[in-house]
C-alpha cells in the first residue's frame, strides 16, 4: 500500500519512525545501470546518482532582493532553485530519473526577503495562508528528502511545522528529539527502493542529522520543546538500524560542517561541525552530504577508524550556487548489493539558465516581495556603505549601534539598571550593504541586517568588555609595523567570518594589529577616561551572540536585563520610518581604529 505521507507526518513526533518509499517501475531487463547497453551476464552491476543541495536560504530566483537586481559576486556565481532545477533536469535526463535521488542538507526557509515575507509579512501560518515559495519550488523540482538546518527554527516551531506540512517530501532530523519523550520529533530517515535491470532492488537510506547548536541559537524557540544531541551519537544509533532494515546504501544528510570545530565552545558537549567525525567514527556510511559551513567541498574522503573504509563527503556551495553529484557503482555479490565505488563532484549553477517552470510558478510571489522591499521609508542626507566596515569605524555600522543603544535605553527606563551606560555591538554582515543619499527603502535598511537576530541587553563589567574586545580582535591577521598593509589580507584570520567580528560603540579604543592575539586592545576608554574594570555596563547585543554564537567570552553567562522578539532588522526599519531622515552627521564618529605600535593603519 502506498504511504500516506501527510498522515505519517502528523504522527512522526510520536512514533519516531522514518519514511519508506518504493521506487519507480522496473526498468526493461535489457537496460544497464543507466538505461543504455546490455546488462553483464557474469556480474550484475547497477549505478545511480544522488544529487544534493544545501544552505539554500530562501533562494529561488537568481536575484538579490537587497540590491534589487540579478545576483552577482566577484566570482560571478549564480544562485537559486530555478538554476538548480535546470541542472537536476539535465542529470535526470542523462542518468534516467529512476536512477537518481535528490536531497538537501538544510537551512531552507530563512535568508532572503522572499523567505522572510512568507514567514512574517504574509505568513504561511495564517488561516488560508499561502504555500511557502521554497516548498512550492522544491515540490516542483521533486526533492526526495531534506535534512533540517538550524535556521529552520528561526521563525519558531509553528512556521517550521507548517512548512513541513506543505512539503511533498520529509524533513529529516534523527537528532531533533521531543524534549519530553526523547523520541524523534521529525522522521529520522528516508528509505527508497531503486529498481534495477536485474530484478533486485537497491535499498537506499538517507539519514538526516541537524545541528546541536540549535539549542543555543534558537533557545527561545526550542527550550523545553526539543533537544538536539550530537551527530556522532545519533548516527551510531541509526546507521546499524538502517543496515538491519536491509539498506544496501546509507547516505547521511548532515547540517554540520566537516572541520570538527564548534563556535559555541563548551556550552554544549557536542561538536557543531561534526560531519567528518561521523564519517570517521560510525561504520556503515557510504557518503555524507555536508551543510552548514557555507564552504565548497567537491569531494573529500575520510577513513573510518573501525573499518578502514573511505567515506566520501561533499558540500555544494550555498544558496544554490552548486549541485553535488554522488555517483554510486554497485555490484551484486553474495546475495546483496555492495558499493564498489563512489565519488563526488559539484556542478556550477552559473553554467545554466533558470528553469522557466520554476520561475513561472513563483512569479507572483517574487513580484510581491520586490514591491515590498522597494517601499520608501525615509531619506538619508548622505550615502553610507559597509565596504570598509571590516577595517574602519564606518557610519553605517554606527547607525546599527545607535538604533540598538536607543532601543535598550528606552526599554530600561524606570528600572533598576536605567542609570547604567549602554554599549552596543554590531558586525559587518555584508560588505556590499549601503544606504543611498536620498530615498531609503525597506531593502536598503534590511540589507544592513540579513539575519533574523533579535535584541537583548546583558550586564558586563569593564574587565569583561575588554576581554570581549580582545576576543573580537582575533579577526585581524598579525601585521608588523613599518611595511605596507593590504586591507584584503588584514581580516578573517584563522577563517573567522565577518559576522564574528564585533565593533562596540559607547567606548573608544584602538586595536594594535602588530601585537599578538590577547593583547591588542589599547587606550580603551569610556567618556574620555580609562575604562574602569569594575564598572558595570549594559551591552545591547543580538540574540545569536548572547546565546553563545561565536563563543565570545562572558556574554552567554551574563545577566539578561531585557530581551524582545522583534528582529533587529525591523527595529532599524521602524527607526527610519519614525525619524524620517537619516543624518550621519548626527551620529557618525570614529570610536575605534586599527594601529600598529601606536601608528594608525589608515
Amino acid at each position: 500500500m502506498p504511504l500516506n505521507r501527510r498522515k505519517f507526518l502528523g504522527t512522526s513526533a510520536a512514533t519516531g519512525v522514518g519514511v519508506a518509499v518504493t521506487g519507480a517501475a522496473v526498468a526493461p531487463s535489457s537496460a544497464s545501470a543507466h538505461g543504455s547497453g546490455k546488462a553483464s551476464r557474469r556480474t550484475r552491476r547497477y549505478s545511480f546518482t544522488v544529487l544534493g543541495t544545501t544552505d539554500l536560504h530562501g533562494n529561488v530566483f537568481n536575484w538579490d532582493y537587497f540590491t534589487d537586481k540579478e545576483f552577482d559576486d566577484k566570482d560571478h556565481n549564480d544562485v537559486g532553485l530555478a538554476k538548480i532545477s535546470t541542472l537536476v533536469n539535465r542529470i535526470r535526463e542523462e542518468k534516467g530519473r529512476r536512477n537518481t535521488l535528490l536531497i538537501d542538507a538544510g537551512d531552507t526557509i530563512q535568508g532572503t526577503q522572499l523567505s522572510y515575507y512568507y514567514a512574517k509579512v504574509d505568513p504561511i501560518t495564517a488561516k488560508r495562508g499561502p504555500v511557502h515559495p521554497m516548498a512550492q519550488a522544491m515540490n516542483a523540482i521533486g526533492y526526495d528528502a531534506a535534512a533540517l538546518g538550524n535556521h529552520e527554527f528561526n521563525y519558531g516551531i509553528p512556521v517550521l511545522r507548517k512548512f513541513e506540512e506543505q512539503c511533498d517530501f520529509p524533513l529529516l532530523g534523527a537528532n531533533a528529539l521531543d524534549a519530553k519523550t526523547q523520541r524523534p520529533a521529525f522522521p529520522p530517515y528516508f528509505m527508497k527502493r531503486l529498481r534495477t535491470p536485474h530484478g533486485r532492488d537497491v535499498k537506499v537510506a538517507v539519514l538526516g542529522l541537524t545541528n546541536p547548536g540549535i539549542a543555543i541559537w534558537d533557545k527561545a524557540n526550542v527550550q523545553g520543546k526539543m533537544t538536539f544531541p550530537g551527530l556522532e551519537e545519533q548516527a551510531a544509533k541509526w546507521v546499524p538500524k538502517l543496515r538491519s532494515m536491509g539498506a544496501d546504501v546509507v547516505i547521511v544528510s548532515a547540517h554540520s560542517g566537516s572541520s570538527g570545530t564548534s563556535s559555541y565552545g563548551d556550552q554544549l558537549p557536542y561538536v557543531e561541525n561534526a560531519a567528518g567525525l561521523v564519517a570517521e567514527q560510525v561504520p556503515g556510511i557510504d557518503a555524507i552530504l555536508v551543510g552548514h559551513a557555507h564552504t565548497e567541498i567537491p569531494e573529500y574522503f575520510v577513513e573510518n577508524k573501525k573499518t578502514g573504509k573511505k567515506v566520501v563527503l561533499s558540500e555544494p556551495l550555498k544558496w544554490g550556487q552548486r549541485l553535488t553529484l554522488f555517483d554510486f557503482d554497485l555490484v551484486w555479490s553474495r546475495g546483496c548489493w555492495t558499493v564498489e565505488k563512489v565519488g563526488a563532484k559539484v556542478l556550477n549553477s552559473n553554467a545554466v539558465a533558470e528553469d522557466r517552470k520554476v520561475t513561472r510558478l513563483l512569479a507572483d510571489e517574487h513580484e510581491k516581495v520586490v514591491a515590498y522591499v522597494n517601499q520608501v521609508i525615509g531619506t538619508s542626507t548622505a550615502a553610507m556603505s559597509t565596504a570598509e566596515g571590516p577595517v574602519k569605524d564606518v557610519a553605517i555600522i554606527d547607525l546599527i549601534n545607535l538604533v540598538q543603544r536607543e532601543t535598550v535605553v528606552e526599554a530600561l527606563k524606570g528600572g533598576a539598571y536605567a542609570a547604567l551606560p549602554v554599549l552596543s555591538q554590531a558586525s559587518c554582515f555584508s560588505r556590499t550593504a549601503q544606504i543611498p543619499a536620498g530615498e531609503v527603502t525597506i531593502r536598503d535598511a534590511a540589507g544592513l541586517y540579513p539575519f533574523e537576530n533579535t535584541l537583548e541587553a546583558r550586564l558586563l563589567t569593564g574587565a569583561q568588555v575588554k576581554e570581549y574586545l580582545e576576543f573580537s580582535a582575533r579577526y585581524y591577521v598579525q601585521t608588523p609595523a613599518g611595511g605596507p598593509v593590504d586591507p584584503a589580507k588584514l581580516t578573517n584570520a584563522d577563517s573567522i567570518p565577518d559576522y564574528n567580528y564585533d565593533a562596540v560603540s559607547g567606548v573608544t579604543y584602538e586595536i594594535d594589529v602588530a601585537k599578538p592575539v590577547g593583547s591588542r586592545i589599547v587606550k580603551l576608554a569610556f567618556e574620555g577616561k580609562e575604562l574602569d574594570p569594575k564598572a558595570e555596563f549594559v551591552l545591547a547585543v543580538n540574540n545569536y551572540r548572547a546565546s553563545g554564537g561565536g563563543n565570545f567570552p562572558h556574554i552567554a553567562k551574563a545577566k539578561q536585563l531585557w530581551a524582545n522578539s522583534e528582529e533587529i532588522r525591523n527595529t532599524i526599519i521602524g527607526w527610519v520610518k519614525v525619524k524620517g531622515t537619516v543624518d550621519p552627521g548626527q551620529f557618525a564618529s570614529v570610536d575605534w581604529k586599527l594601529t600598529r605600535d601606536g601608528t594608525p593603519v589608515f
